[in-house]
């Protein structure tokens, strides 16, 4: 930097990005690049040739320029004005000034660069120096912070922890999904404040964008719309329907990081294809990143309410086939959001803390498919007016479920009303190791308790009752574990509660269904004619063979049986439904040797296959934060029933701590077998 004389000012800017980032808690994203958070001062010290700086009426300013493009500018001297304003201290060094730089809690997040600006006695500019660029996050550590998280415990999981866990299943056979969020991999968070330079809104008022990103509400909306690519140039593309030969399956993704590195490198293309844990998976990552604490979360037996009465309406005719016409209510086996954690400053009190974001494209709001955030305490107060999308989400954990049979006469009989079918076992990582944590209790009341009566009076919801019929009989149906590739028992009991015989029809259907509700095919079924003693119990067994329903599972290995019980009188009927999770195998993952950075190691995985066919085209998917980059490694050749496979890999940490290495299996006639290791890395 010299004046406009010529003379040498200051040689140079030394930004102390390993100490700052060190106090900043972001480290782990880049040792040589600046990255800070709001609200929490920083330091550069520039490199002083001579007096001239310091002579008597000059000072010193720094120009920030926010975003790629430098939409916004902001002038920061050594003058503490109001609360909420930048400006720095300095500190007079042998050859350095050290500025001690503070911004506000309230700054917009983005990429700022900075320029040192010399200004003599009459205010002229006598030298510039480009000083580099920092990126500026949210501060959960900072209490002035809109998203400030009071728990260090859950600071250390909710923004600093890579390797997070997914549930999936039902809601009475519950598993892990293994997933790296991967948020302090390399060019991360460059990534993440590309999506939102993409947004609707940036590119439409980019002056306005900047202003407005300075609020986590606005922050999270535009993310969840911008996960999904819907109606943007948003990253992931959704599609349910099995056929993903132009793309990726959804099953066969680990992570978020070469989800989020395809979008960026392809020019903001969107990327194919994910479902709901893709979709908060990936929306996790980027909230994470940008510091708004976030956690994914999953809603087993999830309502999609499409005509917004609080009741999933599934009508069967006396085949039980499904006859629902139009735009179809719906169960999801789970569903996946993400919380975000924040204050409500656009809300009355009561509704900061957790609140319901969901990227995953099931309804518009305000025009666009995103959804809240809603604060989690509204959904289980009843407040179903509360911005954003509280109606929708309250449905999602809360509606009711009636099965109807429509009759050859065009009549409709109620089989079946479930008030506590929807909305259990709402899980989410524990803080405190790899165990699930139930968080039902902050979204509901215990399940037909007076107060839960309540919310839905006040959510006006309708306390509807089931027309029945003598009740004299009751159905219900069991089955034991039911592992993939092997046949399994449906055991139907009819049980007669009245003091007389009956006679009824008992109709059992199976089918191969996807996770949210798509129908794929008819496995078995099964009609029979039966009469029932007083106070006796009649089992019908449906054997499920692989031979049906291997050719038409999905790649969410999920079977739906449902139970018809007509009895004698026509319009007396009764309908139950369970849905089977069929268990998978695992792989075993295996990593040999000491673990330390820049240094090779080798890794094994093994699988045997677990069906009674062929399988071809197999393929391994390994990802590991820290550890080693997607890649792709084909199975050595065909798999035949009960066959044991192996591959070998090496691979080079490029960080030290507790690593997790995630391995995905996928072949033509098998999806989505899951396996992992975990790493302890040391530094050299």
């Amino acid at each position: 930097m010299a004046d406009h004389n010529g003379t040498n000012v200051f040689s140079g800017v030394d930004l102390q990005c390993r100490a700052n980032n060190h106090a900043h808690h972001t480290e782990e994203m880049d040792g040589e690049c600046l990255l800070v958070r709001r609200g929490q001062p920083f330091s550069l010290a520039l490199q002083c040739t001579g007096s001239t700086a310091h002579s008597p009426g000059q000072c010193i300013n720094l120009i920030l320029h926010l975003g790629r493009k430098g939409t916004m500018v902001v002038k920061v001297s050594d003058v503490r004005a109001s609360r909420g304003s930048w400006w720095f201290h300095q500190q007079q060094m042998e050859h350095e000034l050290l500025l001690t730089v503070y911004s506000p809690a309230d700054a917009p997040v983005g990429l700022y660069t900075m320029t040192v600006v010399l200004l003599s006695v009459e205010g002229h500019i006598r030298a510039r120096l480009n000083a580099g660029k920092f990126y500026l996050l949210f501060n959960p550590w900072c209490k002035a912070d809109l998203v400030h998280l009071p728990d260090e415990e859950q600071l250390q999981e909710y923004v600093l922890n890579e390797n997070g866990l997914l549930y999936q299943g039902s809601w009475n056979q519950i598993y892990s999904l293994p997933w790296n969020f991967g948020q302090f991999e390399k060019d991360m968070v460059d990534i993440c404040f590309e999506i939102l330079d993409n947004s609707p809104a940036a590119l439409k008022n980019p002056e306005a964008d900047m202003v407005n990103r300075a609020d986590p509400v606005y922050v999270s909306r535009t993310i969840t719309a911008m996960v999904n690519s819907n109606d943007d140039r948003g990253v992931v593309s959704g599609r349910w329907d099995g056929e993903y030969s132009d793309g990726v399956a959804p099953t066969r993704w680990t992570g978020s990081v070469a989800i989020l590195r395809r979008w960026s490198s392809s020019g903001a293309q969107r990327v194919r294809y994910g479902q709901c844990w893709v979709f908060s998976g990936v929306a996790c990552t980027v909230l994470r990143c940008l510091g708004i604490p976030t956690r994914c979360v999953t809603n087993f037996s999830s309502a999609h309410d499409t005509d917004g009465n609080l009741t999933v309406d599934y009508c069967y005719n006396e085949q039980l086939e499904n006859v629902s016409v139009g735009k179809k209510d719906m169960i999801w086996n789970f569903h996946c959001w993400v919380e975000s954690w924040m204050k409500r400053e656009d809300l009355p009190q009561g509704y900061d803390g957790w609140q319901v974001l969901d990227p995953t494209p099931q309804e518009r709001s305000d025009g666009v498919f995103c959804c809240g955030p809603c604060p989690v305490n509204a959904i289980k107060e009843g407040e179903v007016g509360v911005k954003y999308d509280a109606a929708f989400v309250f449905s999602e954990v809360n509606a009711d479920l009636a099965c109807w049979i429509i009759h050859k006469d065009g009549q409709r009989t109620q089989a079946s009303l479930h008030h506590g079918t929807v909305g259990r076992n709402i899980s989410t990582k524990s803080v405190y190791g790899e165990q699930r944590e139930d968080i039902t209790s902050l979204y509901k009341y215990p399940e037909g308790s007076m107060k839960e009566r309540e919310m839905f009076e006040k959510a006006g919801r309708r306390v509807s009752q089931q027309t029945r019929g003598s009740g004299q009989l009751e159905l219900s149906i069991k089955h034991v574990r039911a592992v993939h590739g092997t046949d399994f028992d449906i055991i139907v009991e009819v049980q007669n509660k009245g003091s007389e015989g009956a006679s009824a029809k008992l109709i059992i259907a199976s089918n191969a269904v996807t996770y949210n509700s798509l129908h794929l095919g008819e496995c078995q079924r099964k009609s029979a004619s039966l009469t029932v003693p007083a106070q006796r119990v009649h089992k019908e067994v449906l054997r499920l063979q692989y031979d049906h329903y291997g050719s038409c599972v999905s790649e969410h290995h999920l079977i739906r049986v449902t139970a018809l019980l007509q009895s004698s009188s026509q319009h007396d009927v009764l309908l139950q439904e369970v849905n089977i999770p069929l268990t998978m195998p695992q792989l075993a993952v295996k990593v040999v040797g000491e673990a330390v950075v820049s240094q090779k190691l080798t890794a094994y995985i093994s699988f045997t296959n677990p069906l009674p066919v062929l399988l071809r085209g197999g393929l391994f998917t390994v990802e590991g934060p820290g550890l080693t980059a997607a890649k792709e490694i084909p199975a050595p050749g065909d798999i035949g029933p009960g066959q044991e496979v192996s591959v070998k890999f090496s691979l080079r940490p490029t960080r030290p701590g507790l690593r997790k290495l995630l391995v995905d299996f996928d072949a033509d006639r098998l999806k989505d077998v899951k396996g992992s290791a975990t790493v302890i890395v040391r530094k050299k």
